[in-house]
Parts: structure tokens; sequence; C-alpha cells
């Protein structure tokens, strides 16, 4: 499960390289991969302090850390 995390982190990581911020939302309905195994790739994305999460009516943005 944790190679599993790791992979799909790096997808959101790609992501976020091309298209800059994203929320939440469209970034998951571009990910084909569950919502639970995106938000803990997410989770250790935004721990390891690579990611910048601001939170918008329900939603997420998301995006890289500079």
């Amino acid at each position: 499960m944790i190679t599993e995390i790791g992979i799909v982190a790096g997808e959101i990581w790609h992501y976020l390289d091309a298209h800059g911020e994203a929320l939440f939302s469209d970034m998951a309905r571009h990910i084909d991969k569950s919502r639970d195994l995106i938000l803990m790739s997410l989770g250790w994305l935004a721990r390891e302090g690579h990611v910048v999460l601001v939170s918008v009516e329900g939603n997420y943005k998301i995006s890289l850390r500079k």
C-alpha cells in the first residue's frame, strides 16, 4: 500500500507541475485512482512540505510549494 501511495503522490506532483494550482475536485477527476488513495497521497505530500492546501468553499486549492 505504501508503494501505491507513493506512486499516486508522484502523479499528483506531476499534475500540479503541469497545471499549476488546482482544485481537489478537478485534480481527482483527472487522476484515475480512488478518492481515498488520492487523499492519502496528498496527505503524504503535505506532511513532507511539498504542497500547499487552502480551503475554498468546501473544496481545497492545491499547489506545489515553491
